[in-house]
């Protein structure tokens, strides 16, 4: 494949926080095939999660993809890794290729229509490092991603995340920023978001 990718991005003035954002990153009609292969050519899974005691479904499909022997663990959660294909191969280097950062294992999350969600987190796990950089890449239909600061109430973000954009958290982002994806009661269609991780 070729290099499909466009470099112009978006930063915003925030405190503790290195972001950038790339709306049209892969162009439309390349994101619309790679969200039609990996919609039916991955895995998906759903595990159990645990919140304030109680155990649910978790409310997304997910699946994990890296180099062997690496798994990856999150709110008790942990995931044993499938071996790369060539698509997220693909992926990996294009996102590389702009944030000169290597990554070991990519997390894909399904979210099937406006009732599955990601709730308030960061990652921040310990097998990533200080400072690690994420890289999330979505396909399909648009959802809005959500930041907002650890301890300065006015910190806030909201962004608009469409088909074929990039979206790159690096520095202290994930020290003093938590992130969602919100459950929104608008008819949405699928939406599938690859965030690319180095588990050290």
């Amino acid at each position: 494949m070729n290099s499909l990718f466009s470099s112009d991005k978006i930063t915003f003035d925030l405190p503790n926080a290195q972001i950038e954002y790339y709306p049209n990153f892969f162009e439309e009609a390349k994101a619309k095939d790679f969200f039609d292969e990996l919609y039916h050519g991955i895995p998906w899974q759903q595990d159990p999660i645990t919140v304030f005691g109680k155990t649910h479904p978790q409310p997304r499909l997910t699946a994990l993809f890296g180099n062997e022997g690496k798994p990856y663990s999150y709110s008790n959660i942990v995931m044993q890794p499938h071996s790369w294909n060539p698509l997220l191969l693909f992926i990996k280097n294009e996102i590389e290729e702009v944030c000169k950062d290597y990554f070991t294992t990519v997390l894909l999350n399904l979210y099937r229509d406006g009732k599955d969600s990601n709730g308030w987190h960061a990652d921040n796990e310990k097998e990533l490092g200080r400072n690690p950089a994420i890289a999330s890449v979505s396909f399909g239909a648009e959802r809005s991603f959500h930041l907002k600061h650890n301890t300065i109430s006015s910190a806030k973000l909201k962004i608009n995340l469409g088909n074929g954009s990039l979206l790159l958290m690096k520095g202290e982002t994930q020290h003093f920023w938590k992130h969602q994806i919100p459950k929104t009661s608008k008819d949405i269609k699928p939406r599938i978001n690859l965030t690319f991780r180095s588990i050290k």
